[in-house]
């Protein structure tokens, strides 16, 4: 695993898992933040299997854009949140398609 990036995907794991920490539970929220975690956590779990990586990060950026658009959690934490894993997407995706030629 390249350190850099690995360590850049546990981070975001980590910084996902604090900041559903202080979001209060509802019916769908329980399901979102189970969906949330599982795929933010799994991205970096399979980095090897870098097709699996990714597919994950889409999952996790697309449940952050959903607590975005619902203006669930800290706004700020959430729009980091956003960006980082729009980054890291854009990053595996590229590494993906170079090791698949």
């Amino acid at each position: 695993m390249d350190r850099g990036l690995g360590e850049r995907l546990f981070k975001f794991a980590i910084d996902v898992i604090k900041f559903l920490r202080n979001i209060k539970n509802t019916t769908e929220i329980t399901v979102m933040k189970y969906q949330l975690t599982k795929a933010a956590t799994s991205s970096g779990a399979n980095y090897s299997p870098r097709q699996i990586s990714l597919r994950e990060m889409r999952e996790s950026n697309y449940w952050l854009k959903i607590y975005k658009a619902l203006d669930i959690g800290d706004k700020e934490t959430g729009k980091y949140l956003v960006n980082e894993s729009g980054e890291l997407k854009k990053i595996l995706g590229s590494i993906s398609s170079k090791t698949s030629k």
